[in-house]
């Protein structure tokens, strides 16, 4: 496959020495119209590759903010359909940041998966993160996603060891996802020295660049983090901060925006500021 956004720009952050800050978002949290409008600031704001989660129903991956999320975007009335509408509409004002579709199999299931690989490519998707189909199950999603031109992003986890991680990586593109602790995301804050040595072994087994999530929430977790990995994944903390700004009714308010923003550009501060000495 030709290169992708998700290729360009981590070639391109790999020329100036320094990590990429990965944003996620609940696509249609609290609401269309203010999911939107984040999404629009997101690269302005700091965001290198932007991960849009598809809502669903059962989450079970995800810690309790993001489980929220999901919520209120399907009491919204978010569907797959409008999240695709969601990307072609960025793609109007921006066609260079990269976009990550993140979510569940089934949705996409639901939708078809040769109607659903057709239009998220139309609509400028880049790749997709399905954190439910094991490499076992390529032939379902991966592999047609790979020949329609999309990026197949999966993650390794703590506990993927040296026999496991090269079924995991055998059909990876763009990047691999490294998730720094076990358990649920937004669940703990990772080890700066166990991820480094993480990143490195699977270096190892791949030229593949190597983004971090799970637990990152300051920008000096997200500064240490960018000491060896190649980016810097955040969404339970940017989930929370559009959580907190919220009223009673879980609706958004004048700083439900802001308050996203804000906290994108204080984290990419902390990327910036650990630049390499010298190319990953």
């Amino acid at each position: 496959m030709s290169a992708t956004r998700i290729d360009r720009r981590f070639d391109e952050l790999k020329a100036q020495r320094r990590a990429a800050l990965v944003t996620f978002i609940t696509a249609g949290d609290p609401d269309l119209t203010t999911s939107m409008t984040i999404l629009r600031a997101l690269p302005a704001a700091g965001a290198d590759v932007i991960e849009l989660g598809m809502p669903f129903s059962d989450p079970m991956a995800d810690g309790p903010a993001i489980q929220l999320s999901s919520q209120r975007a399907l009491k919204a009335g978010q569907t797959l359909a409008k999240t695709l509408d969601m990307v072609r509409a960025l793609r109007t004002a921006n066609d260079v940041v990269p976009l990550v579709l993140m979510g569940y199999y089934n949705p996409i299931y639901i939708y078809g998966v040769e109607r659903f690989l057709r239009d998220a490519r139309s609509a400028g998707v880049d790749g997709l993160i399905v954190v439910d189909l094991p490499p076992e199950e390529d032939a379902e999603l991966c592999l047609p996603a790979l020949a329609a031109g999309l990026n197949f992003i999966r993650l390794a986890t703590p506990t993927t060891d040296d026999k496991r991680l090269p079924a995991v990586l055998a059909n990876t593109s763009g990047f691999v996802y490294y998730v720094s602790i076990t358990g649920i995301t937004g669940a703990a804050a990772p080890d700066t020295a166990k991820t480094a040595a993480a990143v490195a072994r699977i270096k190892r087994h791949c030229k593949l660049p190597v983004a971090v999530g799970f637990g990152v929430r300051t920008a000096d977790q997200a500064a240490a983090i960018a000491a060896s990995a190649d980016g810097v994944v955040v969404g339970s903390a940017l989930v929370n901060a559009l959580k907190a700004s919220l009223d009673e009714s879980n609706g958004a308010t004048a700083s439900t925006v802001k308050a996203v923003t804000d906290l994108v550009a204080e984290l990419a501060r902390g990327v910036r500021r650990a630049t390499r000495s010298a190319a990953p």
